[in-house]
């Protein structure tokens, strides 16, 4: 009778564990549901680095605006192709090549 009650008793402790791996892969919540909220977050924490270092690039460009004209002047410049008064302006034109000028 001592052999039968040991074999129940591993038995029990055998379905045991299965129960609980069996609720830790796929119970609510799992191993891998838990591994991609960790890896969501992990991606979420490298996007809201980049959106601070962007909002700290535009603040610094908005107290630059803020703070004189020559930032200004300079965005005028390259964005808008703005010449100054006393500036003059040269066109550099690349010459035609005798094919360009056949084919029209």
């Amino acid at each position: 009778m001592e052999k039968n009650s040991l074999r129940w008793f591993w038995l029990i402790l055998l379905l045991m564990a299965v129960a609980l791996q069996y609720r830790l892969w796929f119970g609510e919540p799992s191993l891998p549901q838990i591994w991609q909220v960790q890896s969501d977050i992990e991606e979420q924490r490298k996007i809201n680095q980049r959106l601070l270092e962007r909002n700290s690039e535009l603040e610094a460009e908005v107290q630059d605006l803020k703070r004189g004209l020559s930032a200004l002047e300079e965005r005028a410049r390259s964005e808008m192709g703005m010449i100054g008064k006393e500036e003059t302006f040269y066109q550099v034109v690349k010459p035609l090549t005798p094919s360009e000028i056949d084919s029209d």
